[in-house]
């Protein structure tokens, strides 16, 4: 099965259908990514260039299975197509945050969260989270 992301307004993905890989077989019998995008538009009437295939198995610039990513992330409800650099990636989570355009995943502008917890921190639910306001890491107990 093959997966392609419907796009809307700003390059947000609407939706994620699954096509059978033969209804997008050319005439030399190869799957081919305008071939499902033509096909799409005649049974969903939707504009052909706003349907783009994605991979289930691409995960931040990675295939699971060891194949070729196929860009960046597997489309979810939500997610942005940038087109500019041929990538899916999720809502940008704070306004701070950069994009890393090989994994297709955000960064804080100071990296990624210490990794300095002490085993009796992470025992009573310590972890860290983002505080735009002062552009830090700061630690936090998780209480239900």
């Amino acid at each position: 099965m093959a997966h392609f992301a419907k796009i809307g307004a700003n390059g947000k993905v609407i939706a994620v259908l699954t096509l059978n890989n033969g209804d997008m077989l050319n005439a030399d019998g190869v799957e081919d990514e305008t071939v499902g995008q033509q096909y799409l538009e005649r049974h969903n009437n939707w504009p052909a260039p706003m349907w783009i295939q994605t991979s289930y198995n691409t995960v931040h610039g990675t295939h699971t299975l060891g194949g070729t990513p196929l860009r960046g992330n597997y489309a979810g409800i939500g997610y942005i197509w940038d087109e500019d650099n041929n990538l899916f990636y999720p809502k940008k989570p704070f306004a701070s945050w950069v994009l890393n355009t090989t994994t297709a995943t955000w960064h804080s502008p100071i990296g990624d969260a210490p990794d300095d917890l002490t085993d009796a921190e992470k025992a009573a639910g310590t972890h860290y989270v983002w505080n735009e306001g002062t552009g830090s890491w700061d630690k936090e107990i998780f209480t239900p």
